[in-house]
């Protein structure tokens, strides 16, 4: 069952995806010759006055076709036609959306949350002697390691990459004081498992802004966990290897469902792991990548300024070439990383 609910979710982020595309494009007066959901044979499809609507046999894709999008069109109102805002606004709706639709799911879950852990130590593992350079309990952790702290999930996420030792920045008694702490000083009886030694934290209550507040911040704090990630991939601490793609979070989903308690609590963590996602993958489609709407973004960037300083644009052939290229490199990457997941699953 939530292997089959995991299909449904991404089908619903790639639906979700394209629908921003459709539209803005339908906003900016751009002609749609056919949005689709799904992949493969059409099962359902309906004209309307200018665009195919079709649901098509996969559920794991979608496109919005718009006229004159991948080809020369002479119709004033392709893509190609339209002005450098329409289509900027057009490339980024799809990642909007789905940015918008992991907000939203994070304000529903949140939405019966009684209060949020906040940032104020409000007691240390047993045992602790305090020392100037130390931790004390009424400290507002402000950063860590030039890292801004909200919330305490913030606090466990900094703390545990910062390795042996942390750099700090707290409030005490209204003055920010720069803190070095050292793991060493919390091991208490060979146990390291507290952050540092915070065992307590403020509780904020959850009023109906202070909700809406969270469930932002809970959205951009997905993008700050992607950056890391990416930063992390680039200076080889995890390796490509290490990477999953939609047939490990499928599995990750169906173990997530299988192993809470109640069917209740399995939606809501799976809800999470979706919003998570949804919120990926607009980052993800907006990095300057050929084939992604942030190679093409960046394309149009770059005719924009050439257009205006040289009067020329760079040959819509060379573009699609390179976009081209970038999508075989980003097939031969996912078809890697699918055979990587199977062979974890089955080991």
């Amino acid at each position: 069952m939530y292997i089959a609910v995991a299909i449904i979710a991404f089908g619903i982020l790639i639906a979700d995806h394209e629908f921003g595309h459709f539209i803005a494009a339908k906003l900016c007066g751009v002609k749609v010759n056919e949005f689709a959901i799904g992949m493969g044979p059409a099962i359902i499809k309906k004209q309307g006055k200018e665009t195919l609507y079709a649901l098509r046999l996969l559920p794991i894709g979608g496109y919005c076709a718009m006229e004159g999008e991948d080809e020369a069109s002479e119709d004033s109102r392709a893509f190609t036609s339209q002005s450098w805002w329409k289509k900027l606004i057009i490339l980024v709706a799809g990642a909007a959306n789905n940015f918008l639709l992991g907000l939203i799911i994070f304000a529903v879950i949140y939405s019966g949350a009684a209060g949020f852990y906040g940032t104020t130590v409000t007691s240390l593992v047993d045992g602790y002697k305090y020392e100037d350079t130390g931790l004390h309990t009424g400290d507002e952790i402000y950063s860590i390691d030039g890292h801004r702290t909200y919330y305490y999930q913030d606090i466990t996420t900094y703390l545990s990459r910062a390795g042996d030792k942390a750099d700090i920045v707290v409030v005490r008694n209204g003055e920010k004081l720069p803190l070095t702490i050292k793991k060493d000083h919390y091991v208490i009886n060979g146990e390291d498992s507290y952050i540092f030694g915070i065992t307590g934290r403020n509780v904020i209550e959850a009023t109906f802004g202070e909700k809406i507040k969270f469930s932002c911040y809970s959205a951009v704090n997905v993008v700050r966990m992607v950056w890391m990630s990416l930063g992390d991939l680039f200076a080889g601490r995890v390796k490509v290897s290490d990477m999953s793609g939609v047939v490990g979070i499928v599995s990750t989903i169906n173990e997530v469902g299988k192993e809470s308690q109640t069917a209740a609590i399995a939606f809501e963590n799976i809800a999470y792991l979706v919003a998570f996602i949804a919120v990926n993958l607009a980052v993800m489609n907006l990095l300057p990548i050929p084939a992604l709407d942030g190679g093409r973004i960046f394309f149009l960037i770059i005719n924009t300024i050439a257009e205006k300083i040289f009067k020329k644009k760079i040959d819509p052939k060379y573009e699609g070439y390179i976009h081209a290229a970038g999508m075989v490199l980003l097939l031969g990457l996912m078809a890697f990383v699918l055979v990587n997941d199977v062979i974890k699953i089955v080991r």
